[in-house]
């Protein structure tokens, strides 16, 4: 196995990309971690051990192609964990070419600066954060999806993944770039945006036991059903993506167990000792939402030796407790 000595991870104080850097300390200590934000971005995910750790922790806006080109330089990583993205779906409805702007060029901009970066001697191994959000309107007959199902975004952002997927491919058959491309289905656990959905929920209900709020956990549509995964089984599975899968080609990582929202909501209230309502907010609906998101994940399973750790009640309790933590 070729030794990895640099790494760089985007959007390194988001969610996934503070976990990876958790994983990589501790499971591969040797590793120098480069890590770089958005000017705005909020840094509380990253721990104090992290940021000794992180060589570079700096603000780059990646539609700046010559900012892009000086942080390849300036670091010559051996491995790009490209996880930075407008990833909130309902706010691509809102700001649709903002997403579409951020998530297509900042991507072209990586992929052109370690072209330019000696590419006949240096080659880097670059993973996509792409998404399940991709397949989008999902025939009952297609669960559990695999690689091979018809594309079907319907959201500005899962067409903006598309593209990032797309990209991802031409990049490698036109130019031999090391391009591993990872469709996640929904990840959630500790540190997750509180406009996600498994965190709405938890947040709401420490706040309702800390007295801040009524008894109310407000939802949207409780119908979908979505397969969720720890995000430490996660970014478990980008590391190994880029040791283990094939260049060019495309992996689901997911449970391949489908839940409703109405039973992670009723999990949650379940561990909380308050006599919890629910309410239905209209604002919390989608203008169009994908029914049911089911991975088929047994391609990545058998050809990049994982498989996830933790069940969904224990990724729930440790997001509650986060909250619960966080609302004090």
């Amino acid at each position: 196995m070729e030794k990895v000595k640099r790494v760089l991870i985007t959007g390194i104080t988001g969610f996934a990309g503070s976990h990876l850097a958790e994983y990589i300390m501790e499971n591969h200590p040797d590793v120098e971690i480069f890590g770089t934000k958005r000017y705005r971005s909020n840094t509380e995910n990253i721990t104090e051990e992290v940021r000794d750790k992180v060589q570079w922790f700096h603000d780059v806006d990646y539609t700046d192609n010559e900012a892009v080109r000086w942080l390849i330089d300036a670091t010559c990583p051996d491995r790009v964990f490209h996880l930075s993205a407008n990833s909130f779906v309902p706010a691509s409805w809102k700001s649709p070419s903002e997403v579409l702007n951020n998530n297509i060029i900042s991507q072209v901009n990586i992929f052109d600066a370690l072209l330019r970066n000696n590419f006949d001697y240096y080659k880097p191994r670059v993973q996509i954060a792409c998404s399940s959000e991709e397949y989008g309107h999902v025939l009952p007959n297609e669960c559990p999806i695999k690689e091979s199902n018809d594309l079907r975004p319907l959201s500005p952002y899962g067409v903006s993944k598309v593209a990032q997927d797309m990209l991802g491919y031409q990049y490698f058959k036109s130019y031999g770039l090391h391009v591993v491309r990872t469709r996640a289905f929904n990840h959630t656990g500790a540190r997750r945006g509180h406009v996600f959905v498994c965190s709405t929920f938890a947040k709401q209900i420490a706040e309702i036991e800390a007295g801040l709020k009524e008894p109310v956990v407000y939802v949207g549509n409780l119908e979908a059903v979505r397969d969720f995964t720890d995000v430490r089984d996660t970014v478990r599975g980008y590391w190994n993506a880029l040791e283990y899968g094939a260049p060019g080609d495309v992996y689901n990582i997911g449970t391949g167990v489908g839940y409703t929202m109405s039973w992670v909501l009723e999990t949650l209230i379940s561990m909380s000792n308050r006599n919890i309502r629910i309410g239905v907010d209209s604002e919390r609906q989608r203008p169009s939402d994908v029914p049911r998101l089911i991975c088929d994940a047994s391609k990545f399973k058998e050809q990049c030796k994982w498989k996830p750790k933790y069940k969904l009640e224990e990724t729930l309790q440790w997001l509650l407790d986060y909250w619960r933590a966080k609302i004090k």
